[in-house]
């Protein structure tokens, strides 16, 4: 699902919901009357080009439009999704849905970013109090899939339906929150931990740095993927979380924490925490910090996803919905298309050797289901495995390159199947990959003639691909030069 999206308010989290929105092929129009805001934009749409697609392993949607609206009406008039990302000033965000409803249409839903506001807090004198929730996503948030939906008792089910509808369609995992709350569910739980992180700072236990190394080389590792519960899980062992619980309860009582007090937000403490903030991040500019940070969520995101786990799975399932459509054998076979993600490359800036490896066996992969050899056929006791293989590589591939692999069966008869790949990245073809594939028993570990109807599979495949035309590159040897 695509269409019109009206952002209202471009800091760092509505230029973010402009990006995500705008990479999943919506129509985006911004509204802010900031001066600095086409270019706030247009920097976390750079940042985003560069980390989104590379989650995916399947093409995203060609990139919308984004368009900076000169007044709220021309922002609103025809969107399908208002997201409000304003200051946290409840009297600005009811004047504002007051002036937008004016202008939006009855269906469109008016969706707050806010992070502790509830949705009838927010009515206020709004006429059609049905199309307005909070959706309350988290930083980056072209690259962090959780969104916070929040409704009113008496929000309509199309209205919840909708909301769900538009934020899983481009790649969001909204997660209900049950009754309204101050606060929503994360939020709630940082400030817990934030409270603590500015009592140890005030009372000069820890500096800002050690409190990030607690977190980042300990329990937020476990939190990344299982979050505290499920780590309780696992830390109670056959005595279960009960006994974990059980155990902690006690120390809930002991004055080991601040958990209902705050420090006072005195200029001191507040000049000591952009001391030690400041001397953590050196000499290293703000843009150069969020290009790390995207760099290291990919990484950590591609890691889940290749586990299955977490917003891994998330990912995966998003992945699925991407993919589809029908496969046309009278020319070569698309068996890849995705971009270069950020952890592909090397010192020299360009896509790795093994990453190469990666894309051809993906395009292997892709080959062995269309001739049924898929993860039924496997778990019956029989798969190809590759015999010989051999790539040429004739270009680069930086950050963000669109590839897409074109695939030929040269040949299919009894136990082997002969496959050639052509990887292109903007039009250049960048490297072959050609790799001969015998099938096997998973029983014996020996070859095998395949079952029926992947014999009739590949053979149809080889039958159709028998009168293309043979590219340059196929049958060639180590070091051999063309011509």
């Amino acid at each position: 699902m695509t269409g019109a999206v009206a952002i209202l308010g471009a800091g760092v989290v509505g230029a973010g919901w402009a990006a995500r929105f705008a990479l999943m092929g919506w129509t985006v129009r911004v509204f802010d009357p900031d001066p600095e805001a086409a270019g706030r934009v247009a920097a976390v749409l750079d940042n985003a080009r560069r980390a989104l697609p590379g989650l995916s392993d399947r093409p995203l949607p060609a990139e919308g439009a984004v368009i900076q609206a000169a007044t709220i009406s021309q922002a609103v008039s025809g969107a399908d999704w208002i997201q409000e990302s304003v200051l946290e000033r409840l009297d600005l965000k009811r004047t504002l849905y007051q002036k937008v409803q004016e202008h939006a249409a009855d269906e469109a839903i008016i969706a707050s970013s806010t992070a502790g506001f509830t949705p009838t807090a927010l009515y206020g004198q709004s006429a059609r109090r049905c199309q307005i929730l909070v959706a309350h996503p988290f930083n980056p948030v072209y690259l962090l899939p959780l969104v916070e939906l929040v409704v009113a008792e008496d929000t309509p089910g199309w209205a919840l339906d909708r909301a769900h509808e538009v934020l899983r369609g481009i790649g969001m995992m909204p997660l209900p929150v049950r009754r309204e709350i101050d606060g929503h569910i994360a939020d709630r739980l940082m400030e817990a931990v934030w409270r603590e992180a500015l009592w140890l700072v005030h009372d000069g236990v820890a500096t800002t740095a050690e409190i990030d190394d607690a977190v980042r080389m300990g329990f937020g590792l476990n939190w990344a993927q299982m979050g505290p519960f499920e780590s309780a899980l696992l830390a109670g062992g056959a005595a279960g979380v009960d006994e974990v619980v059980s155990r902690i309860g006690p120390g809930l009582d002991l004055p080991r924490t601040h958990l209902t007090e705050m420090p006072e937000a005195t200029e001191a403490l507040a000049r000591t925490v952009a001391e030690q903030t400041g001397a953590q991040a050196g000499d290293r500019p703000l843009e150069e910090l969020e290009q790390v940070r995207d760099k290291n969520l990919v990484a950590v995101l591609r890691a889940l996803k290749w586990a299955g786990w977490g917003a891994g799975a998330h990912l995966r399932g998003f992945d699925a919905r991407l993919d589809g459509g029908e496969i046309d054998l009278a020319g070569p076979i698309r068996t890849v298309a995705r971009t270069v993600p950020l952890d592909w490359t090397d010192y020299n800036g360009h896509m790795t050797e093994p990453r190469y490896m990666q894309v051809f066996s993906d395009a292997t992969d892709r080959m062995m289901e269309l001739v049924g050899c898929d993860a039924a056929y496997v778990a019956g006791g029989a798969s190809f495995f590759t015999a010989e293989s051999h790539i040429r590589h004739l270009a680069e591939a930086r950050v963000g390159d669109a590839l897409r692999v074109e695939s030929l069966c040269l040949g299919a008869g009894g136990r082997k199947m002969h496959l050639f790949h052509r990887l292109f990245s903007d039009g250049r073809e960048i490297a072959t990959g050609e790799a001969l594939l015998v099938h096997v028993s998973l029983e014996t570990r020996q070859a095998s003639e395949p079952g029926p109807d992947v014999a009739r599979r590949m053979s149809e495949i080889a039958s159709a691909h028998a009168t293309l035309p043979r590219p340059e590159g196929i049958g060639r040897a180590v070091g051999q030069k063309p011509g």
